[in-house]
C-alpha cells in the first residue's frame, strides 16, 4: 500500500530535519532536493520551490530552528545559494530537572489542557520534558484538577496570529447586535466571566480594543505583514481591566413563584451591591416575583431569562429586554423554519486538520527517539499506550523511522529493531535528545503554571514557582507565547472558599447537599460521596457518587446552595477517572434521543453534550442526535442559542418547544 499524501509530507519533514542537522555546514536547497527523494514528486520546480517553503515554514513554526545563511556575504539575497542548516545546540532541549512536586504541577498544568485547542501541544510539551525527568504519573494524588476548555471555531487561529504577530480581520457582532468587519493587530488573548477574549490595537478605530471570540461571525483571515506589541502590555492586566471597561449596571427579572431556582440564587449572590434602578417601574404581575441582579455584561443574564421562557420576563433596563426579546424571536424563527434534509457529513480534513495531524505526528518521531535511546529495549504495548497511539502505529512509526535519512549515504541510516516486541534504536545521535518546545507548548504549559498559581489550596506554590522558572528558561524565547495567553478558572460561587471546603472531603467526608436542578427548576437534597472536584473554565463542577441515583454524578459548584458533613466515607466508592470528561453528559441506556440542527455558529454544542450521530446540512450547519432522560429543558437550551439550534425531532417536542417560545415572547408583545 503507497503511503498517503499526509504520511509522505510527514516522511519528507522528518528527512529534512534528520539532513540539516547532519552537517554544520548545512545544504543548499537544490541539494536537499537530490538528497530528499520526496522532493522530486513536485509536478514542477515552481512547486517544488513552494513545497521547500512551507516545509521550513512549519518546522519553524514547531520550534526547530531551521537557519538560512550564505557562505559569501555578496550573495546573502540570492536564495539559490542560501544554504540551511539546524544547530544541534539550538535544536536541542537544555538540560532540566524537575524535582517529583514539580513534576506533579506541570502535570497538572498539561492536564487542563486536555479538551481544549492546546491539548495536544500540551501533551507534546509533557512527553517532551518526560526525557527530563517529569513524572506525569504524580497528578493522580490532586483531588482538584482545573480544566480549560476552548470551544470558539477561532481560536487556534487567533492564537497564531497573536504569537507570531500577524494581523488579522473577522467579522463581528457587537453587544448591540450589530454586525462588521474588524480590523485588528492581536496583542493577547485570555478567558474573563466564562468567555474568551482577544486584545489588540484595532485597525481602523486606532484604539486598544477587546474582542469576545464568541461573538466573530466569520473564520478569522491572517494579513501579512507585522506589528510591535507595546513594552508595558501585559495580558492578565488588560484582561483584569475588564472589570472597568464593563461598569457595573442593575438588571430585573421578574419570575413566576416557584420558578428560577438557579436565577434566584444569582440574584441573592449579588445582595446589597445592586446599582440603583430608576423609580417607576411598573409592579409585577400576580404571581411573580422581582429579582435584581448586579452584572457587567447582559448576555448571560438574557440568556437565563430566556431559557424561563413564559416563566420570566425581563423588565429594566432596555437594552437586557431587547436582547431576551431578540433572543426568543430569532428562536422562534429558527424553530418555525423547514426541517432540512440531511446528508452524510463530506469525509475531506480541513487544510488545518491536515497540518495538526502533520505536527503531532513529526513531534511523535522525533520524541519517539530520544525515549527509546533513554530506554532500549522498551516494550511495545507500555510504548504505545505512553505515546497514546495503537501498537500498530507504533510499528508504523518504527518502520518510518528505520528507512529515513540520507539518501545517498545508507550508513547513516537508523537502526530500528523491534521484532521481539522490545524496541532497540541505534546510529541515531543526531535526534538523541528532545527538541526544543514550540510556541504552543510552551505557551500551554506556562499559562497553565500561571493558572494554578492563582487558585489557592490546588496546588504547592513553591513548586509552581520553581517549575515556571525552570521551564521558562528551558522553553527559550518560545517561552514569551506564554505572554499573549491567559486563563482565569476563579470559582464564581459566592464564599472565596468553597473549593478549599469541599477539598477537605473529597474521598474521606460524605456531604448532605441542597442543589439546583435548573432542567427541572427545583431545588433537591441528595446524599453525595465527593471523589474530585475539576473545572471548564471558571465553571467547577463536585465529581461525587450520588445516593440517590446510585450512579457518579457531576454538581456545579455555584449550584449547590449549601453541605452539611454526615460521616465518613466507608471504604468501597468507586474510583473517578483521572482524565478530565470528554462531556459532562453521559447517556443512559433508557435515555430518549432528541434531533437538533444547529448552525455553524453553534456545532460547540455537538461537542459539549456528546451528541451521538452528526450530519452535515446544506448550509454549513450540522443535525446532532443528543440523548437525554428528560426533554423539559430542551425549549429553554433552544431559547438560550437564540437562533443557532432548533429541534428537528421527535414531532411532538418540536411542536412543544414551538408553542413554548410563541408563549415566552407574548410576555413582551
Amino acid at each position: 500500500m503507497s503511503p498517503q499524501p499526509a504520511e509522505k509530507r510527514t516522511e519528507r519533514l522528518l528527512n529534512l530535519v534528520i539532513a540539516l542537522l547532519s552537517s554544520r555546514r548545512g545544504f543548499t536547497k537544490h541539494e536537499l532536493f537530490d538528497e530528499i527523494e520526496l522532493y522530486s514528486e513536485a509536478a514542477t520546480p515552481e512547486a517544488r520551490e513552494k513545497l521547500f517553503d512551507r516545509d521550513k515554514a512549519f518546522l519553524r513554526e514547531q520550534g526547530i530552528p531551521v537557519e538560512s545563511y550564505s557562505d559569501d556575504a555578496l550573495y546573502e539575497q540570492d536564495n539559490s545559494v542560501q544554504r540551511y542548516r539546524i544547530r544541534s545546540e539550538e535544536y536541542r532541549l537544555p538540560e532540566v530537572a524537575f524535582t517529583s512536586a514539580e513534576s506533579a504541577v506541570l502535570a497538572l498544568a498539561a492536564q487542563m489542557w486536555e479538551q481544549a485547542a492546546l491539548g495536544s501541544a500540551a501533551a507534546r510539551a509533557l512527553r517532551k520534558l518526560r526525557a527530563r525527568g517529569v513524572i506525569t504519573e504524580d497528578t493522580v494524588a490532586s483531588p482538584v484538577q482545573p480544566g480549560i476548555r476552548t470551544t470558539d471555531p477561532n481560536f487556534t487561529a487567533v492564537f497564531r496570529a497573536a504569537s507570531n504577530r500577524l494581523p488579522i480581520s473577522f467579522g463581528y457582532r457587537a453587544s448591540g447586535g450589530s454586525e462588521s468587519t474588524r480590523r485588528l493587530q492581536p496583542w493577547g488573548m485570555g478567558s474573563r466571566y466564562g468567555h474568551w477574549y482577544v486584545v489588540g490595537w484595532d485597525v481602523d478605530r486606532q484604539a486598544e480594543r477587546f474582542f469576545r471570540l464568541s461573538r466573530m461571525t466569520t473564520p478569522v483571515k491572517t494579513g501579512k505583514g507585522s506589528y510591535t506589541v507595546p513594552a508595558g502590555f501585559d495580558i492578565h492586566a488588560s484582561l483584569a481591566s475588564l472589570d472597568t471597561v464593563f461598569a457595573p449596571q442593575a438588571g430585573v427579572v421578574d419570575v413566576s413563584s416557584g420558578a428560577g431556582a438557579e436565577l434566584r440564587l444569582r440574584a441573592a449572590d449579588a445582595g446589597a451591591a445592586v446599582p440603583p434602578v430608576p423609580a417607576g417601574l411598573p409592579d409585577p404581575a400576580p404571581g411573580r416575583d422581582r429579582l435584581y441582579f448586579r452584572v457587567t455584561d447582559f448576555d448571560a443574564l438574557a440568556a437565563d431569562t430566556a431559557a424561563l421562557g413564559p416563566a420570566a420576563e425581563a423588565i429594566y433596563p432596555g437594552e437586557l429586554r431587547s436582547v431576551v426579546r431578540t433572543l426568543l424571536a430569532q428562536a422562534l424563527a429558527a424553530q418555525e423554519e423547514p426541517v432540512p434534509a440531511y446528508r452524510a457529513p463530506a469525509a475531506a480534513r480541513s487544510r488545518s486538520a491536515e497540518a495538526a495531524g502533520a505536527q503531532d505526528h513529526l513531534s511523535r518521531l522525533l520524541d519517539l527517539v530520544p525515549y527509546i535511546l533513554a530506554n532500549q529495549g522498551a516494550d511495545m504495548d507500555e510504548t504505545a499506550q505512553r505515546f497514546g497511539i495503537s501498537r500498530d502505529q507504533l510499528a508504523a512509526d518504527l518502520n518510518l523511522l528505520f528507512v529515513s535519512g540520507p539518501r545517498y549515504y545508507p550508513n547513516g541510516l537508523m537502526d530500528v529493531n523491534f521484532e521481539t516486541g522490545e524496541i532497540f534504536i541505534d546510529n541515531a545521535d543526531n535526534l538523541s535528545q528532545p527538541v526544543r518546545l514550540a510556541m504552543d507548548e510552551a505557551a500551554a504549559l506556562i499559562v497553565g503554571l500561571d493558572t494554578l498559581a492563582a487558585l489557592p489550596g490546588v496546588a504547592p506554590t513553591d513548586a509552581i514557582s520553581s517549575a515556571h522558572a525552570k521551564l521558562s528558561e528551558a522553553a527559550g524565547t518560545a517561552g514569551s507565547a506564554g505572554s499573549t495567553l491567559a486563563a482565569t478558572l476563579v470559582p464564581s460561587a459566592a464564599s472565596p472558599t468553597v473549593l478549599e471546603d469541599l477539598r477537605r472531603s473529597v474521598g474521606r467526608r460524605r456531604l448532605a447537599i441542597r442543589y439546583v436542578v435548573p432542567s427541572r427548576d427545583e431545588v433537591s437534597e441528595r446524599m453525595v460521596d465527593p471523589r474530585r472536584i475539576f473545572s471548564e473554565n471558571d465553571t467547577w463542577y463536585l465529581d461525587a457518587w450520588c445516593h440517590r441515583a446510585e450512579a457518579p454524578r457531576f454538581f456545579r459548584v455555584d449550584r449547590i446552595l449549601s453541605w452539611e458533613d454526615a460521616g465518613p466515607i466507608p471504604d468501597g466508592v468507586p474510583e473517578p477517572d483521572q482524565h478530565f470528561p470528554a462531556s459532562l453528559f453521559t447517556a443512559g441506556e433508557t435515555d430518549e434521543s432528541v434531533t437538533i440542527r444547529l448552525t455553524s455558529e453553534a456545532s460547540w454544542v455537538a461537542d459539549a453534550y456528546h451528541a451521538e450521530l452528526r450530519s452535515a446540512l446544506p448550509d454549513g450547519g450540522q443535525a446532532i442526535i443528543l440523548r437525554t432522560p428528560a426533554t423539559g429543558w430542551i425549549p429553554g437550551f433552544i431559547a438560550r442559542l437564540g437562533g443557532s439550534a432548533a429541534v428537528a425531532a421527535p414531532a411532538d417536542l418540536r411542536a412543544k418547544t414551538t408553542e413554548w417560545l410563541t408563549a415566552a415572547l407574548g410576555n413582551y408583545e
